[in-house]
């Protein structure tokens, strides 16, 4: 595959693992890409080849063998309601991962932190990396996030010859993700066409909703730079604006509606139960904590710069919603015959 430098990535055929993978086999620096999957996509972009893999049981030392840089993105969303298995795979398996680019003397591991890594916080004043990364205790996912953080920082001093970069993203979106993300936090009740604008007559207005989002291809350049360039810690990815009800109602030709959020929390906890919904109140709960992030250090230390706004991200991902949008890799399949069947013959939230 020519010369260049050999880079891993973990989760490679997932919303953002595959906006990664474009842009590393994009880059002339990048010489070979290996994608650990535990599926066999049916799409191949340039200079990458699959290994079939399972972070959380398989040994993946021999993979990670002659690395450059490893970049981990593999995260179990689901089952909600089995937060034991989410925990062995995303924290255990993480863990496990960290210690083979150890023992391997990987010189770079570029980890796929979150938004929901950081403690609550202000909405009005933007916190850069130095906010503390507790998360919120309620919700599987900031506490996971959030103990990677207490992992890596123990890892670091034991492994100086590592270069550890923590990416910190607000929510990411981009066409071929919208069926992923409906089967994973919204659930089988949730129409396609719900998505088109002129059928949204409202949005809803709660305290504290406001969330930060960027483009995947955008999370993919960033991942590329950390990758390339020799720079280490946390960094910030957000797009303008933060959306909020004003951002959304424009953008959906919608009204605001003023709701208090136990009107919300109620039914969201009830359909949670019921396995109505995957997402759990926990995680609705933490979305309305968030900080708001500043980006400067991402722009200024790894000269990355969005190319999309937030809200043409977010209309890329309604444009997907509308369309039953994927790509051809076991998690971004589009929705097909009897795929909603499926999913509520399987439990919603209860498995993988």
């Amino acid at each position: 595959m020519g010369n260049g430098l050999r880079v891993v990535v973990t989760g490679a055929s997932g919303n953002v693992g595959s906006s990664v993978v474009e842009a590393l086999g994009a880059d002339p620096g990048v010489g070979s890409i290996l994608g650990i999957v535990r599926r066999q996509p049916g799409w191949t972009p340039p200079k990458t080849e699959w290994a079939l893999a399972d972070v959380a049981k398989d040994d993946l030392g021999y993979l990670l063998r002659g690395a450059d840089v490893v970049i981990h993105l593999a995260w179990l969303f689901q089952p909600t309601h089995d937060p034991a298995t989410t925990w062995a795979a995303n924290v255990l398996g993480s863990i496990k991962l960290f210690e083979a680019a150890g023992r391997e003397q990987v010189p770079a591991l570029v980890h796929a932190s979150s938004v929901g890594a950081y403690s609550p916080g202000p909405q009005d004043t933007p916190v850069d990396e130095s906010w503390p990364t507790h998360g919120w205790p309620e919700a599987a996912y900031p506490r996971e996030k959030a103990y990677l953080e207490r992992y890596l920082d123990g890892f670091e001093p034991r492994h100086p010859g590592t270069r550890v970069v923590r990416m910190r993203p607000g929510f990411i979106f981009k066409r071929e993700s919208a069926s992923q993300q409906r089967r994973l936090f919204a659930g089988p009740f949730v129409p396609g066409l719900l998505a088109r604008p002129s059928l949204i007559p409202v949005v809803p207005d709660i305290p504290g909703l406001r969330m930060q989002a960027l483009h995947s291809a955008d999370a993919g350049q960033a991942y590329r730079l950390a990758a390339l360039r020799d720079v280490r810690g946390a960094f910030n990815l957000a797009a303008e604006p933060v959306l909020d009800a004003d951002v959304l109602a424009r953008l959906l030709g919608a009204r605001k509606v003023r709701l208090p959020g136990w009107a919300v929390r109620g039914p969201l906890a009830a359909a949670w139960r019921l396995h109505a919904v995957p997402a759990t109140p926990g995680l609705f709960e933490t979305v309305l904590r968030l900080p708001i992030m500043d980006t400067t250090r991402a722009r200024a230390e790894l000269g990355w710069s969005p190319s999309y706004s937030a809200t043409d991200a977010i209309g890329e991902f309604l444009g997907g919603l509308r369309e039953g949008a994927g790509l051809n890799t076991p998690p971004l399949a589009p929705d097909g015959p009897g795929g909603r069947l499926r999913e509520l013959r399987t439990g919603v939230g209860s498995r993988p």
